[in-house]
């Protein structure tokens, strides 16, 4: 039996910080055997005592550079919580100790080129070892990815069998991005500006489905109006890693959505008709992460921002005959901190006491759907609704 049930990994960063304030305030009863980790001893202390978490909370060190410290590290804990990013340039070492150690490891990765390598090489150490590698447990991707879930699922229960196309649509979304967040786009844009195979995986809808040549997908990239709506839609900076995330899913899953399964993701735009059409259209003009200069790491939203934050989400499945039904997904904090803080620590908790499973490179959805979707309703500010 690990010595601790879960380690949490850059816990001095600014949703590491987050995470280990959630796990302090939420399962501070002794229950649960966690412990703050990171780089420097003296802010881990730091960080201890601003959270207000009590002063026997294990605090333990080791650099993300480190392979041994690493290993040592991970041999210690049932799961590892890793909010160390840009993961293409520090997340590798780490989660290579957890498949060696079979320890399950869970991150916030929205950066689909460093995922796929790490997929192609370490997914059958993973499976070896026990080790259940989950990706992409914040607001990208788990509210998208489940969004869907609950869609397919209420298009069996009504329809009698999956939607070939589901719609994700952004309807309404207040919060910002942090350092981290500006960061790992950087990151993904340089790397892709000099590797010109990244570029087409990151236009690969399917890249993080090795081996599946799916369907022709639809673009997200253009603004148009659309009836399912009601209105004009724009595109989604985080369709990028999500719709590859639902596919990823899908293909883990045999394909439950069906081989032909068609899926993307774009906001609503504000306003009706002429207004709304400008609306999106300066909305597609627009990018964050071309920015020069953007927060700094560490940075991001106060508590007051994310305390007011929210986003809802809508999934429409369309079935071939013209019917439909919709997924609601609501989040009631900002949703890159806030809200994706508590997401993180109840898929650790979900890999901790709800789920076993075989090792592997897993989406939370594939591994974890129905009891993971309990956690976030009873715990974490999420709703899942359909009409």
């Amino acid at each position: 039996m690990a010595e601790f049930d879960i380690i949490v990994y850059g816990a001095t960063g600014f949703t590491g910080r987050l995470v280990a304030e959630y796990l302090a305030q939420a399962y501070g009863d002794g229950a649960l055997k966690w412990a703050m980790a990171g780089r420097s001893l003296t802010k881990l202390e730091q960080v201890r005592d601003e959270i207000g978490a009590p002063a026997d909370t294990p605090l333990l060190t080791a650099n993300a550079d480190d392979p041994a410290a690493l290993r040592a590290l991970t041999a210690r804990a049932a799961v590892v919580v890793t909010t160390v990013g840009p993961y293409q340039l520090y997340g590798e070492p780490l989660l290579a100790a957890c498949v060696e150690t079979g320890t399950a490891y869970c991150d916030l990765c929205g950066e689909p080129n460093w995922m796929a390598q790490m997929i192609a090489k370490y997914e059958d150490a993973a499976k070896a070892s026990g080790a259940r590698i989950v990706f992409s447990c914040g607001f990208d991707s788990i509210p998208f990815d489940l969004g869907v879930w609950v869609a397919e699922q209420a298009a069996v229960a009504r329809f009698g069998k999956p939607a070939p196309r589901v719609k994700g649509r952004i309807r309404a979304m207040k919060g910002t991005f942090s350092g981290g967040t500006f960061a790992s786009g950087k990151a993904s844009m340089a790397a892709a500006a000099k590797d010109p195979s990244i570029l087409k995986l990151m236009i690969d809808p399917f890249a993080l489905a090795p081996g599946f040549a799916g369907p022709h997908q639809p673009n997200g990239m253009i603004p148009h109006y659309d009836e399912a709506v009601g209105g004009w839609v724009a595109p989604f900076m985080m369709a990028v890693i999500n719709t590859k995330n639902v596919h990823r899913t899908n293909f883990l899953g045999g394909h439950p959505y069906g081989a032909d399964f068609q899926y993307d993701e774009m906001m609503i735009a504000p306003g009706l008709g002429d207004i709304g059409k400008a609306a999106a259209e300066a909305i597609a003009k627009l990018n964050p992460m071309t920015a020069d200069k953007g927060p700094a790491p560490g940075e991001g939203p106060s508590k007051e921002e994310r305390e007011s934050g929210y986003y809802e989400l809508d999934f429409i499945a369309e079935m071939r005959t013209g019917e439909s039904v919709t997924a609601t997904v609501k989040g009631d904090k900002d949703p890159g901190y806030g809200s994706t803080s508590k997401m993180i620590a109840e898929t650790a908790l979900c890999l901790l006491r709800d789920v076993a499973g075989e090792g592997g490179i897993w989406t939370p959805t594939a591994l974890m759907a129905e009891p993971l979707k309990k956690r976030l309703e009873a715990n974490a500010g999420l709703s899942f609704t359909v009409a």
